[in-house]
This record gives structure tokens, C-alpha cells and sequence, in this order.
């Protein structure tokens, strides 16, 4: 009894999630994780972003990233699925028109009332955007504890 989730499985969960949480390095190495929106297409994973953010800084200068999606309240319903890999500046525009294309869909009616927004948050938001795209290498860390037979309702075994 595998709790780990197929390579198509997996994918499924990542476009389906509605946060991830992306992870670059800083000079120093310490990781930094942010909760992002993103999309998943063709099994790559694209993160809209201002130009001039640290977060571009860090994957120009460093491209090894992570990037992880969970949910789940209760142990019985936790679902996870990671990936770790290289991120990059998307420099093909098709790709791009499409990502924004999808990203536009997925986000409709969540992003914020922009002249509502101080003047400060708004000039941020409004300035120079570009899309990262990470590339994940071949492993993928999943797992789905609703797979886990129980014996009892649905409580955890006693070890956990």
C-alpha cells in the first residue's frame, strides 16, 4: 500500500491547488518560501512576478528552487506533492500568453479591489511583471494519508 501519488496524480493536485509555496535562495543559502498563485502547464510550474522583486534577483542569481502545494485539516486528509528544481525568467512569448491566459482564469474574482489599495501597493502591483518558470527535475515527493488503511474510524495510528 503505496500513500504516494502517480506522476499524473501528482500533476493533477498541483493544477488543481489554488496557493503554492515557492522557495529560492538567498546569497547566503538560507531558503526563502513565499506563498504564491501560479499554474501548472506541461508539467512546468509558472509564477507571476514584478520585475524588480528579490525573488527575481535570487532565482537570476541562483536558479535551484522548490516549490510545494498541500491541504488537508485533519491527518486523515493530508495531501502534499514537492518538487524541487530550476526556475528561470520565461523568455518564450507563447508560453507566456498562455501561462497569463491561465492564470487569468484560475484567479478570476480573488485578486484585490486595486483602487481600493493604498497608492504604494498599487504602484507595486502595477509595475513591470514577468512569468518564472520552473522546471522540476524528475523526483516528486507526494503523498495522500487518505490511502493509509485504518483500522479504526479515522484516527491515526498511535505512533504518529
Amino acid at each position: 500500500m503505496s500513500i504516494r501519488l502517480s506522476r499524473d496524480e501528482a500533476w493533477a493536485v498541483l493544477a488543481e491547488s489554488h496557493t503554492g509555496i515557492f522557495t529560492s535562495l538567498r546569497a547566503d543559502g538560507m531558503p526563502i518560501a513565499l506563498p504564491v498563485w501560479f499554474v501548472a502547464l506541461d508539467e512546468r510550474i509558472y509564477v507571476d512576478a514584478v520585475t524588480r522583486t528579490k525573488k527575481v534577483a535570487r532565482i537570476r542569481r541562483d536558479p535551484r528552487v522548490s516549490f510545494l502545494v498541500e491541504s488537508g485539516e485533519r491527518w486523515v486528509d493530508l495531501r502534499g506533492v514537492h518538487l524541487t528544481g530550476r526556475a528561470a525568467v520565461l523568455a518564450d512569448p507563447d508560453v507566456q500568453a498562455r501561462a497569463y491566459e491561465l492564470m487569468g482564469a484560475k484567479y478570476a474574482g480573488f485578486a484585490g479591489d486595486r483602487p481600493a489599495m493604498p497608492e504604494e501597493t498599487r504602484a507595486h502591483y502595477e509595475a513591470e511583471h514577468l512569468m518564472i518558470e520552473m522546471v522540476p527535475d524528475e523526483r516528486i515527493l507526494s503523498f495522500e494519508n487518505a490511502r493509509i488503511p485504518l483500522a479504526g474510524a479515522d484516527a491515526p495510528p498511535a505512533d504518529v
